[in-house]
């Protein structure tokens, strides 16, 4: 893809990703509450920590230095209070939005996996970096995240990078920082061996994050009868078969047992697990996403 190409495509993505964020009206009003009433790289839950602006004041309790009292507060009654003031630590996340060949499906007028992955994962990209968040991309020269415009403009050009041509799907490796959190975007597809073995190099880091499964209508409803090929999207895997609709109970199953492996990972990893359909809208998601990295800080 050549640089006008790739630069056209991000500045798409980015324009539908901000026309999202503006959609929500809940989500916005939580950011501007964090903008406004919270310092910079906040967000979530407020909370004391050391920094400079002013939080909350509490009661004294037994343990409590006499230097960390506010003697002027404490001076209005019999109670002694300490003055806390809120954390100020701008918070790392790193994305991945799947890349594999496989997240090009779409069945009917939906749009593609990949669409809708990097479309979600750049509406979020854009409301962390406004609350002032570092933000980066794993798999790319991304992967070390950064704050501001610059870095948001260098993660929509990613993302807009034309997907996989071969049939390979896989975990990223974890990324370089252990204190920030993670959020992956994908179908989760691939083979189960190297799934558990990718989230489990995650749980190794001692990483927390999100982990987003994105489906296809069809792939829910599994709609086939009579003779059907299933092709992969790259062409290296073809099967053939005239009763496609005996294999719908096996293949939901399946469905099921995959999505109960990430539920029961996430569970035991202190992450977070839900799902998407492209036939639905997206804020939802975005929404969810937002809460469930606001929720770990």
């Amino acid at each position: 893809m050549n640089q006008t190409a790739t630069t056209t495509r991000a500045a798409a993505l980015r324009s539908e990703a901000e026309s999202l964020a503006a959609s929500l009206p809940p989500l916005l009003a939580a950011a501007e509450r964090l903008a406004q009433g919270v310092v910079p790289g906040v967000h979530g839950r407020r909370r004391a920590g050391s920094g400079e602006t002013f939080w909350q004041y509490r009661q004294a309790m037994p343990g409590d230095s006499a230097a960390s009292i506010d003697w002027r507060r404490s001076a209005r009654g019999d109670t002694l209070y300490i003055r806390q003031t809120e954390w100020e630590a701008a918070q790392s996340v790193l994305f991945w939005a799947d890349p594999s060949a496989g997240m090009g499906f779409a069945s009917a007028d939906h749009p593609p996996k990949s669409s809708r992955a990097r479309l979600l994962a750049l509406a979020l990209g854009v409301l962390l970096t406004r609350a002032g968040e570092r933000i980066g991309l794993l798999d790319t020269p991304l992967a070390r995240p950064s704050a501001g415009r610059n870095q948001l403009n260098r993660f929509a050009a990613s993302l807009a990078e034309k997907l996989r041509t071969d049939d390979v799907a896989a975990l990223p490796e974890p990324g370089p920082i252990t204190a920030g959190h993670y959020v992956l975007v994908s179908d989760f597809m691939m083979d189960e061996a190297g799934l558990r073995a990718g989230l489990n190099a995650l749980a190794a880091r001692g990483t927390r994050g999100a982990l987003l499964q994105i489906t296809d209508p069809a792939e829910e409803a599994f709609p086939y009868d009579g003779r059907v090929i299933f092709q992969s999207l790259a062409g290296a895997v073809s099967f053939e078969t005239r009763r496609a609709r005996a294999l719908k109970s096996a293949y939901q199953e399946r469905l099921s047992a995959r999505r109960a492996l990430l539920a029961d990972w996430a569970h035991h990893a202190g992450w977070q697990f839900t799902t998407h359909r492209t036939d639905t809208a997206p804020s939802a998601p975005l929404l969810w996403l937002y809460a469930a990295i606001g929720g770990l800080t």
